[in-house]
């Protein structure tokens, strides 16, 4: 069966599971690489991710295994893995794919590197396309209407081949080249949905929230200007729609792991007892320390890291609203 497919999905927390559900939709085998054996087991035997995402009733047409090497015929490779994790798992394929699509979301610890980066160096054979935009992985695995951005490295070849492969009836690709953006949208956001979360947490109210929102997006533009992003990319799916889907709803990992330090919960406690990850939590102190390097103001990303680190919710918002006035418009604003 295995030599018959052409695409997989490898990671099946609940995004992963949502994305093969999502894929295997039209009737295609779908092969869905797992870490945990019971995982694995439960997909195959009751078409079901208890671990992960319980809510769905899987299609048969997806197969789980726990071994890598199930993918040497696999053309196109959706990646799903914990941003933190994802090279060393790469590092497993023996074959590479082609195509490897990179739906993690984060900041390498330790490099600074985003995931493409990382991608290449582990898969230098692939061509590497980033998906991100506004998706909660339910709400996906439901089939309800989603539209998201695909950034090709390839460029319009890659997004040749990768569209029809990917784009389902309620699931709308829309055609980027701007990979690094794509990504930037996507890690920023999860450490300015951790902000709002802690917020909502405060109980300082809706006004606030959407001052954040406002203010965050500022500094995902000013740091992915730095980058060299575009700034249109960062107003698409992949920045500004992700940033207000994640900031709204206890849904997100990051929205509710915020709204928990809001509320007085001990940070360390918080991330030893969560199974699925919020990488907002890894990528903020990468991005504070990065963007300090390289002079970008990012206050509510130091802030949300502060917090992580232990300090006070409250005085850390105290801070913020104690900065200097300036013009909204300001660079380092």
């Amino acid at each position: 069966m295995t030599a018959q497919l052409a695409i997989g999905v490898i990671g099946a927390g609940a995004w992963g599971t949502a994305l093969a559900q999502m894929l295997a939709s039209d009737g295609r085998d779908v092969l869905l690489w797992a870490f945990e054996p019971e995982v694995v087991a439960a997909i195959n035997t009751q078409h079901r991710n208890p671990l992960y995402l319980p809510s769905a009733a899987l299609a048969p047409n997806i197969r789980a295994t726990g071994d890598l090497a199930d993918f040497v015929a696999i053309e196109t490779a959706l990646v799903v893995t914990p941003a933190q994790v994802l090279g060393r798992v790469l590092a497993g394929l023996s074959t590479p794919p082609r195509d490897l699509v990179l739906c993690s979301k984060g900041i390498e610890a330790g490099t600074g590197r985003l995931m493409n980066h990382v991608a290449r160096e582990a898969s230098p054979g692939s061509d590497i396309a980033v998906l991100s935009g506004p998706t909660f992985a339910h709400e996906v695995a439901a089939g309800l209407p989603t539209a998201v951005t695909l950034a090709c490295g390839g460029g319009a070849a890659q997004w040749d081949r990768l569209a029809p492969a990917i784009a389902r009836p309620a699931f709308r690709p829309y055609y980027s080249d701007d990979v690094t953006g794509a990504e930037i949208g996507g890690a920023v956001k999860n450490v300015l949905a951790i902000a709002c979360g802690v917020v909502d947490g405060l109980a300082l109210g809706q006004n606030a929230r959407a001052a954040l929102i406002a203010r965050g997006y500022a500094e995902m533009l000013r740091f992915g200007e730095a980058l060299g992003a575009r700034a249109e990319t960062l107003a698409g799916l992949c920045g500004l729609g992700d940033l207000v889907l994640t900031c709204s709803s206890t849904a997100s990992r990051n929205f509710s792991l915020g709204k928990a330090l809001g509320e007085g919960a001990d940070p360390a406690a918080l991330m030893a007892d969560r199974r699925t990850v919020a990488e907002g939590a890894f990528t903020a102190p990468v991005l504070a320390d990065l963007a300090k390097a390289r002079g970008v103001a990012m206050p509510i990303v130091a802030a949300v890291d502060a917090i992580l680190k232990g300090e006070s919710a409250r005085k850390a918002v105290a801070d913020l609203l104690s900065r200097p006035l300036k013009a909204e418009l300001e660079a380092d604003a």
